[in-house]
Parts: C-alpha cells; sequence; structure tokens
C-alpha cells in the first residue's frame, strides 16, 4: 500500500513554488474520504501544499493527530468556534449537516485570519479526488478573486440547476483582496442568517447564494477547464479516454471528479452513485474503482472501516443482485469487476428492449414489437422461456385470428389432459 505519509520535499521545483493552500472539512463518517483526497493531492501536485482541515469531532482529530500526515494543519472543532458566538448559536436551530454547510464560509476565512501569509486559499469538498495536478485551474484563475465552478448539468438533469443552484461549492477559491474578502464576508452572513438542506424563497443549503456572485461581485472567474467540475451530474457530457497518460476528459487531463453519492455497501462492494446517473464501464474502471481502492488504503491506514455508517449492509443475494443490475460495483478483482459492470449494462439494455416491446404491441405495432423480441432473445436466448413473448412473437407471423384459434385449440388440450389425470 503507498504510504500516504510520505514527505513532499520531493514534489518537481518545490523550493520555488508557491504553495497550494487547500482547507476542508468533515467528521468520523467522512474520515476515509479526507484522507482519499490528501492522498491524491499528495501523488499529483506538482508543487508543495497545506491542507488545514477542520475536524468536527475529537474521533477525527485524534486520528489525524496520531497519523501526522506532512503539509496537514489541524484545526478541533472547539478552536475553531471559541470566540465566534454568531456562529455557535446556528447550532441549535440546524441538523449536523446544515450546520456543517454553515461553516463552509468560515473556514476559509478562519485561515485567512491565522495565517496572513496565505494569500489564496481554496476550498475542497471532503469527498472530491484529484487525478493530476490543479494547476491548470490556476492558470485559468490568473489574477481573479474569486474562483467557481458550474455544475455544468447533462441535459437529464438540468432542471437542478433551479433549485441546487448553477454552481458547486465542491471547489472554490478566495484571494486575500477587496474581492475575495467581501465575497466571504457577504457568504458568511447570508448562512448565518439560513442554511438549510432545503428549496425555499429561491435558497438551497449553502450553495444557491453563488448564483448570482458574477453579478454581484467583481474578479469573478468560472473555471472552464473540462477536467474540472466533473461529477456524477455531468457524466454523459463527456468521452473519457483511459491511457498511459492519465484519464482524459474531452481531451484534458481529468483534474478531480466529485464522488457525491459514493458508498460502501459491504467490504467488497460500493454504490458508485444514485440510480438517476449513468456510468459506462470505461468511468467505471478510470474514476470509481481508484477512488474505492483509495478509500480502502485510507481506512487501513485510520485503522477504520470504510463504510460510513449510514448504509445498513443488505442481504447477500441482494447484494448480487445489485451487482449485475448495475446498483453495486464489485471493487475486487477488477477484471471481475468491469466484466459484471459490462454485462449489467448489456442487461439493462435488454430489460429495454423487452419494455419496448411490450409497449409495441400495447400501440398496434406489431413489426416493431417483433423487432425489440427478437433482437432481446438473440443477446439472452433464455427469454424463450417466456412463454407470452413467444406467443406475441408468433402472432406478430400469424396474426390475431389464427393465434386466437391457436390458443383456444390449446385451452382445450390443456383442459383434456388435466380432466385425465
Amino acid at each position: 500500500m503507498p504510504d500516504i505519509r510520505r514527505t513532499q520535499s520531493g514534489i518537481r521545483n518545490s523550493q520555488f513554488a508557491i504553495p497550494y493552500c487547500f482547507c476542508t472539512y468533515f467528521d468520523r463518517h467522512y474520515l476515509t474520504r479526507g484522507l482519499a483526497l490528501y492522498e491524491s493531492l499528495v501523488r499529483h501536485c506538482q508543487r508543495p501544499f497545506v491542507l488545514w482541515i477542520l475536524c468536527f469531532d475529537n474521533e477525527t482529530y485524534a486520528i489525524l493527530r496520531r497519523l501526522n500526515l506532512p503539509g496537514v494543519r489541524l484545526i478541533s472543532q472547539q478552536e475553531f468556534e471559541a470566540g465566534d458566538e454568531e456562529l455557535a448559536r446556528t447550532k441549535a436551530t440546524r441538523s449536523r449537516v446544515e450546520y456543517y454547510w454553515t461553516c463552509t464560509p468560515s473556514l476559509p476565512l478562519y485561515v485567512l485570519r491565522q495565517d496572513p501569509k496565505v494569500n489564496l486559499i481554496t476550498y475542497l469538498d471532503a469527498d472530491l479526488f484529484f487525478f493530476s495536478d490543479p494547476q491548470p485551474i490556476y492558470d485559468e484563475f490568473g489574477a481573479g478573486s474569486i474562483l467557481i465552478i458550474g455544475h455544468r448539468y447533462g441535459l437529464k438533469h438540468a432542471h437542478h440547476a433551479a433549485t441546487k443552484g448553477s454552481f458547486n461549492v465542491g471547489v472554490m477559491a478566495f484571494r486575500r483582496d477587496e474581492n475575495g474578502l467581501a465575497c466571504l464576508q457577504w457568504w458568511r452572513e447570508r448562512c448565518l442568517e439560513w442554511c438549510y438542506a432545503r428549496v425555499e424563497d429561491g435558497k438551497f443549503g449553502d450553495q444557491k447564494y453563488l448564483d448570482d456572485w458574477p453579478q454581484r461581485f467583481r474578479g469573478v472567474v468560472v473555471v472552464q477547464q473540462r477536467g474540472a467540475g466533473s461529477a456524477p451530474w455531468n457524466l454523459t457530457n463527456h468521452d473519457i479516454v483511459l491511457s498511459r497518460q492519465g484519464i482524459q476528459y474531452d481531451g484534458e487531463p481529468l483534474v478531480f471528479f466529485h464522488f457525491h453519492g459514493f458508498k460502501f455497501v459491504s467490504t467488497n462492494l460500493v454504490e458508485p452513485l444514485s440510480s438517476e446517473y449513468a456510468l459506462s464501464a470505461a468511468q467505471a474502471a478510470g474514476i470509481f474503482l481508484p477512488y474505492a481502492h483509495a478509500l480502502r488504503r485510507a481506512a487501513e491506514l485510520a485503522r477504520l472501516s470504510c463504510r460510513d455508517g449510514f448504509v445498513p449492509t443488505p442481504p447477500r443475494r441482494e447484494l448480487w443482485d445489485g451487482a449485475l443490475r448495475r446498483c453495486y460495483l464489485l471493487v475486487r478483482p477488477a477484471w471481475l469487476s468491469v466484466m459484471l459492470w459490462r454485462f449489467g449494462i448489456g442487461r439493462l439494455a435488454n430489460e429495454a428492449r423487452v419494455t419496448a416491446g411490450f409497449g409495441a404491441y400495447a400501440s398496434g405495432d406489431a413489426q416493431t414489437m417483433r423487432r425489440r423480441f427478437l433482437g432481446a432473445v438473440y443477446r439472452n436466448p433464455f427469454l424463450l422461456r417466456n412463454l407470452g413473448i413467444v406467443s406475441l412473437v408468433l402472432e406478430s407471423f400469424l396474426g390475431k385470428e389464427r393465434m386466437m384459434l391457436y390458443r383456444t385449440w390449446r385451452r382445450r388440450l390443456t383442459g383434456k389432459a388435466r380432466i385425465a389425470r
């Protein structure tokens, strides 16, 4: 297992480069994700970095303190809340997750107050994972003050923009200048006023507030880098190529992926994403399996389970059925995992053919029905055990009247056989 605790002294041009400065937060439920995020930064950052981690419980703080990871600056919840009565008061009226969201704008402000040498702070969600160096994002950011990234929803999910917002909180950067500080302070005040996990009056959590930032604040840069901002809701927008140089997203390197909804359901099976999103075999092999392996390494390092505690383990039969239906992704061995996923894609496509066949029959289109059913049988001959499908295919050749005569004869024959017994 690679040691993610290695020093950063070997990173290229480290003595000349200005370090990246990142911040994130999580509790014990997302600890393995936070460690996987750190591992991905160690692997891919081409200059040194500092990662400030706000620990939302004592267990997370204790484990990270024991690991003593190079480049990590720990913040306890007590330190973070000290002297901030406005923030502390919101706890009583919000759920745990809602309170975490309320803290989002306060964390970059905290880092900027604690370290005057930090001129640019980048917030990262804990369930991000980097696949290449983030420098292209900063190259596009240039001398901007505020960096945000759009959701870039696929056509099927574009309606979410109205409720969840046009921009994602997953990666944001703020410069220590008039524009960046004014934006952070405004965002903090709004979140202190209202930050809940529901849609209300054009607001949603800490995220919908970002919608008008390009008009409200100066120096806002909306990153267009194709390899940045990749997530389940825009997977269908991209062509993915796996090569020795890494993962190419529409011809550009995949910088990071936002693993929203990723869950371990057993020690060797994961639920990669919500059922509303599609996932190809190439995406499963090149993006989701590496993340699952990183989570397992993180769990071993922290001596924890990969499970985040939210998903009860389904019965074994349901697990394997879920793997065949592409609800669950097998983690290892990789070759079997990809094979099962490809098989699941074919199986679902065949189920769609059968459904389309019945739909064509209902609408009176016998030719389309026959074409759909025969196409499904060609790919899965076991469908011939379904007498309903066989009967409808014969009807498409013989016609309804002849088929009715055959069914009447068949019923009489069956009835005589029962009497004889």
